[in-house]
């Protein structure tokens, strides 16, 4: 019930930002001397009002994205804050996942701590909460991923399957499956309330380095340092269709909004477009001289932004495959957007 102000707030918002359409053109509005050491990850807020940066200087900030000042800076690691993450769509709670062994929860308008959960025996690389903001995942280099509540701190379930470090954890729409991926070359599929293994995806032949649900939560997609990427069908846990085309290793996935477009990016220095339907490739994204890390659809759909070990961002038009502005500025590798 607190929540049903921010709610109306982000639908309002939402269907005014789907009548605009987006150019693509985009140019450097700032620079932000963010922290002392290299940056680990960023993310918006659901209405982009908001961002996060966590560090290798042990803390994360929070931003005002107008004005680009700092809002807060939480503090309170002992080690690199490596995993960040907002409770959206309600922006009030963030999480940070650190080397340190610890995740915190914090109040996101005051800063204040409002819960250390301790569990896991090897750093965190991975935090996500579910869409109703009630559970948190994090995974671990331990080989486990804990389920917690995340208005007591209580821990729900230990998930233990992987015999390798955790690197990818994603919830489903409605927040009752998680997806974990793995360096033992499988993702595994989880009941959330009951913290159940309902499915191992085999089929890999190297380290999973990302997954995700789509939207209608029946398909998980992941990527390998394989250089394959797979479907799979969430109630049978079978492989149903392998995409083929990357030379290199497959160091992120994801689906657009519908489900029914997959990009990834490779460190072959490609990203490619595929239909989920027919597994067929759409478009195949070359410009970019290194790796690329991180890949993301736009809400509309109509847009892709990949980052790079060559210090650029570009923005791609999804319809057309064309590279519509490459943005400038980073000296040194971009491995978040």
């Amino acid at each position: 019930e607190r929540r049903r102000p921010i709610l109306r707030s982000l639908i309002e918002k939402l269907s005014s930002k789907l009548e605009t359409k987006s150019t693509g053109n985009y140019s450097l509005a700032k620079v932000l001397q963010a922290h002392i050491l290299p940056l680990t990850n960023c993310a918006f807020n659901k209405s982009g009002s908001q961002f996060i940066t966590g560090s290798y200087d042990r803390t994360c900030k929070l931003w005002d994205t107008e004005t680009g000042k700092e809002v807060l800076k939480l503090d309170g690691h002992k080690n690199v804050v490596y995993a960040i993450a907002f409770n959206n769509p309600f922006g009030d709670r963030i999480a940070t996942g650190s080397f340190d062994k610890l995740c915190n929860i914090w109040d996101a308008k005051t800063g204040k701590l409002l819960h250390t959960l301790q569990g896991h025996s090897k750093e965190i690389v991975c935090v996500s909460f579910d869409t109703q903001g009630d559970v948190l995942a994090t995974g671990s280099t331990d080989n486990t991923a804990i389920l917690w509540d995340a208005e007591n701190g209580k821990t729900l379930h230990v998930l233990e399957a992987h015999s390798a470090e955790l690197v990818s954890l994603h919830f489903n729409t409605d927040g009752n499956l998680l997806v974990t991926g793995s360096f033992d070359n499988t993702a595994v599929i989880w009941d959330v309330t009951t913290g159940q293994r309902m499915h191992v995806l085999e089929g890999h032949s190297g380290e999973i380095s990302s997954t995700q649900f789509n939207f209608a939560g029946d398909l998980v997609v992941s990527g390998s340092i394989d250089s394959t990427v797979k479907i799979w069908d969430v109630p049978t846990g079978k492989c149903v269709n392998t995409l083929e085309g990357h030379e290199d290793e497959i160091l992120d996935v994801c689906f657009n909004s519908t489900g029914s477009l997959i990009a990834s990016g490779s460190a072959d220095g490609t990203t490619r477009i595929f239909s989920t339907m027919t597994g067929q490739q759409k478009h195949c994204l070359a410009g970019h001289d290194g790796e690329i890390s991180k890949v993301s659809f736009n809400p509309q759909g109509t847009l892709l932004i990949t980052a790079s070990s060559d210090k650029t961002v570009r923005v791609w038009e999804v319809e057309t495959g064309k590279c519509l502005n490459v943005l400038t500025g980073h000296t040194d590798e971009i491995f978040s957007c």
